[in-house]
């Protein structure tokens, strides 16, 4: 019955859809074409299928990256966290054309804080009077990585685009608490590039989740970026590559994107 012209399409995406009427619905999905791509992971070659590839994009926000956010307020240097702007912002582009999935996957805090425990709430706040999450900036007043605030968007100078997704997160893992994991199953997504910051923290949690739910993950090392001591982003670098998946550099995918397309 599939492909019967009577039969509706029923589903939120075009990659798991069931097709139905009043008396019949058809549970066969129509898988889409493999398009593999070979990228040099360093250690090894990998192939991966770009129809069932996305990129989640961590945490590029201005409280994390701008020099005016909260951060930068404490008295972290956001130089390293401002690193993978330049090669997402070539990326990006390339991935959209290929009709990969982006997915901005971004703190979101609820103004009063109820899907906050007070151990998040203790993060850069340990004495309870100093700016933590939530709490107004001093200098703006906006409130730290609070959703719909300033302080929670993406940074300027990496501009969504209209079909990209959004996934407010709470933690440092975007897969607890939140719609991710139904996304990319909706989306038919087994492989998931990795960027962002901190590399080893909602990065590297987030991937570390990922593989436990049994997807393909990559990192990709220059599209990532840490403001910890340069040894956390060697000993992320190192459990990726050694536990959890593979590690890649934008100009090999991008290498390997021109490959596959003769471009």
């Amino acid at each position: 019955m599939t492909g019967d012209a009577a039969l509706r399409p029923l589903g939120s995406s075009p990659r798991n859809r069931w097709q139905v009427d009043a008396a019949r619905a058809d549970l066969v999905r129509q898988p889409a074409p493999s398009r593999p791509i070979r990228v040099d992971a360093g250690n090894k070659e990998i192939t991966l299928d770009l129809a069932r590839t996305a990129i989640v994009v961590i945490d590029m926000q201005n409280d994390f990256c701008h020099p005016e956010g909260w951060l930068a307020h404490i008295g972290v240097d956001v130089t390293p966290a401002r690193a993978p702007i330049e090669p997402l912002q070539k990326l990006l582009p390339a991935l959209r054309a290929e009709d990969v999935p982006v997915i901005w996957l971004n703190w979101g805090n609820r103004p009063d804080r109820l899907n906050l425990s007070p151990a998040l709430l203790h993060v850069y706040n340990g004495d309870g009077a100093s700016v933590g999450l939530g709490d107004p900036l001093p200098e703006s007043g906006a409130h730290v990585l609070e959703l719909g605030s300033w302080s929670a968007a993406t940074v300027d100078e990496l501009v969504a685009e209209p079909g990209d997704i959004h996934v407010a997160k709470y933690r440092m893992s975007g897969f607890v608490d939140t719609p991710l994991d139904s996304i990319l199953r909706n989306l038919d997504i087994t492989t998931v590039l990795f960027a962002g910051v901190n590399a080893d923290q909602c990065v590297l949690c987030t991937l570390q989740d990922a593989n436990f739910r049994g997807y393909d993950t990559i990192l990709l090392e220059d599209c990532s970026a840490t403001t910890s001591p340069d040894f956390c982003m060697q000993a992320t670098v190192y459990n990726v590559r050694q536990c959890f998946g593979f590690v890649v550099d934008s100009a090999n995918l991008l290498a390997g994107l021109d490959e596959a397309t003769g471009s």
